[in-house]
C-alpha cells in the first residue's frame, strides 16, 4: 500500500464517511484530524437523510484497500451495523472504539486501520479524544504482527 507524508506522526491523508445517524459527530471529527495537520476525503453523507451504512463503509474501506488513503473512520449511530459492514471487506481491520485505551491499543496491538465511532452515543469531546489516540499511535509489530497475520488469515477460509 502507497504510504503517505506523515507530520508529527499523524497519517496525511484519511477518508472518513458516515450515515445519517452521524453526521454532527463527523464534522467534529473533520475538525480534530485537521489540526492533526491531515488531509480530508469525505465520502458522505452531506445531509441527514437516511442513508444505508454499509454503502458507506464500502466507500470509505474501498479507499483504504486501494491505497488512497493510509487509513479510514467510519461512522453511524452506534458504530456497530458501520463497522460490522468495514470488516466485511478483504484488507479491513475497523475497531469500534468508544475509549481512548481501546483506540490505542487497536493500532498498537492491532494494527487498525478503520476506526468507527458512535455518532449518537459519543460526544464530541471523547470522541476527539479516541480520534487523536487512534491517529497518533503507531504499530508495536513484534508478537503483534504474527496475530495480526493470524486475523488476516481468517480471510481465506
Amino acid at each position: 500500500m502507497r504510504k503517505f507524508p506523515r507530520k508529527g506522526g499523524i497519517i496525511m491523508k484519511i477518508t472518513i464517511g458516515c450515515d445519517h445517524g452521524a453526521l454532527a459527530l463527523k464534522d467534529s471529527v473533520k475538525e480534530v484530524l485537521t489540526a492533526l495537520g491531515a488531509e480530508i476525503d469525505d465520502v458522505g453523507t452531506f445531509t441527514e437523510d437516511s442513508v444505508d451504512y454499509p454503502d458507506i463503509a464500502e466507500k470509505v474501506c474501498a479507499a483504504v484497500r486501494e491505497g488512497r488513503a493510509e487509513r479510514g473512520v467510519v461512522l453511524c449511530g452506534t458504530g456497530i451495523g458501520i463497522s460490522m459492514a468495514a470488516n466485511k471487506i478483504r484488507g479491513i481491520r475497523c475497531a469500534l472504539c468508544g475509549d481512548v485505551y481501546s483506540a490505542r491499543m487497536a493500532r498498537a496491538h492491532n494494527d487498525a486501520n478503520v476506526l468507527a465511532l458512535g455518532g449518537r452515543v459519543l460526544g464530541p469531546g471523547l470522541a476527539g479524544d479516541i480520534v487523536r489516540a487512534f491517529f497518533t499511535q503507531d504499530f508495536e509489530g513484534g508478537r503483534h504482527a504474527r496475530r495480526v497475520g493470524k486475523i488476516m488469515a481468517l480471510e481465506e477460509k
